[in-house]
């Protein structure tokens, strides 16, 4: 696919010698496919499954840390009133 877009290019810049308007058409293209790019696994876009892939794992990280510490958090409020309830009689 990326060869097809090449020659694409080549072509329209070629053409380009004849009427202007193909040079601009040649470097919307090149515009296109720098801007755009190609993904990780030959796909065309900027990343989709790897974007989705590092967002996932960021959201599970972020959900274990918030467990694991809002437990912590809880046991030392509930030891913390406690305290205040036993202190305050």
């Amino acid at each position: 696919m990326f060869i097809l877009l090449l020659i694409l290019v080549v072509v329209l810049l070629g053409l380009g010698l004849l009427n202007p308007i193909w040079w601009m058409a040649a470097a919307v293209l090149i515009f296109g496919l720098v801007h755009y790019g190609r993904g990780d696994a030959g796909g065309w876009g900027r990343g989709g499954d790897s974007e989705y892939r590092e967002y996932r794992d960021h959201r599970d990280r972020q959900d274990r840390w918030d467990r694991r510490y809002s437990r912590q958090r809880r046991g030392r409020w509930n030891r913390e009133d406690r305290r205040d309830h036993d202190h305050h009689r």
